[in-house]
């Protein structure tokens, strides 16, 4: 058992147990206080941030996440995912941060997907690119005007983002190709999408991803090579 602060205490549960539970519906307690656990892997560190209760998956001692929470000018119920923490956590990590996501998750759904799909190796498309410094194991479809990448990556989840063609847009193909992720996996599928994306968490909502909570991600060097000009969805 780690240090206990006055926003919380360590518990002996890892970053993937609780994604796998809230992924079930199973959150942890909305009992105000924040949870600190190891990262799963150096490449990410950050913030989940659920109903009054928040995650903070890092490495760091957990004294100085209590202590430093503590120090923060703002509601307690706010403060993992204030700015004075989130720039104090980074300049303690040497990390960056893009935004603050809304986190969504899908159930698998069973057959084929109901959208012919092609599985591509491109390299050197911007999506696919940006998928390969935030995630492992990165596979990629096109579609008609679109592209849908799955990998894995915080604690190991399966992640999936898509772009769709300037061209073909307003026809409902970013819903069709996130409805079409849930057939090409067996396990919870997870979506972080940047929360003025109105666009892009309408079609997710409309595939039946449910909003669990926030997440603020810490980019190690790594993930911060591939650039952050590209939009999360």
């Amino acid at each position: 058992m780690g240090a206990m602060g006055a926003m919380g205490a360590v518990v002996a549960e890892t970053l993937r147990d609780i994604l796998d539970a809230a992924a079930r519906g199973v959150f942890p307690p909305a009992d105000g206080r924040t949870t600190v656990v190891a990262q799963a892997s150096h490449r990410d560190a950050g913030v989940l941030s659920f109903t009054a209760h928040s995650v903070v998956f890092t490495d760091e001692d957990p004294q100085w996440v209590y202590d430093t929470l503590d120090a923060v000018p703002c509601d307690a119920l706010a403060a993992t995912m204030n700015a004075r923490f989130l720039t104090a956590f980074m300049e303690r990590t040497g990390r960056t941060s893009e935004t603050i996501d809304a986190l969504l998750v899908g159930s698998p759904l069973p057959g084929g997907p109901p959208l012919a799909l092609e599985e591509i190796a491109d390299t050197g498309h911007p999506r696919i690119e940006y998928a390969r410094g935030r995630r492992d194991e990165v596979r990629a479809w096109t579609a008609d005007g679109g592209v849908l990448v799955i990998g894995r990556g915080v604690a190991g989840r399966a992640e999936v983002s898509v772009e769709v063609d300037e061209g073909a847009r307003h026809r409902g193909l970013g819903r069709a190709l996130v409805t079409a992720a849930r057939h090409l996996v067996t396990e919870p599928l997870w979506a972080q999408v940047a929360p003025g994306n109105a666009r892009s968490t309408r079609a997710f909502q409309a595939a039946g991803y449910r909003p669990v909570g926030a997440e603020a991600l810490l980019l190690s060097a790594r993930a911060r090579s591939t650039g952050c000009s590209r939009s999360r969805s």
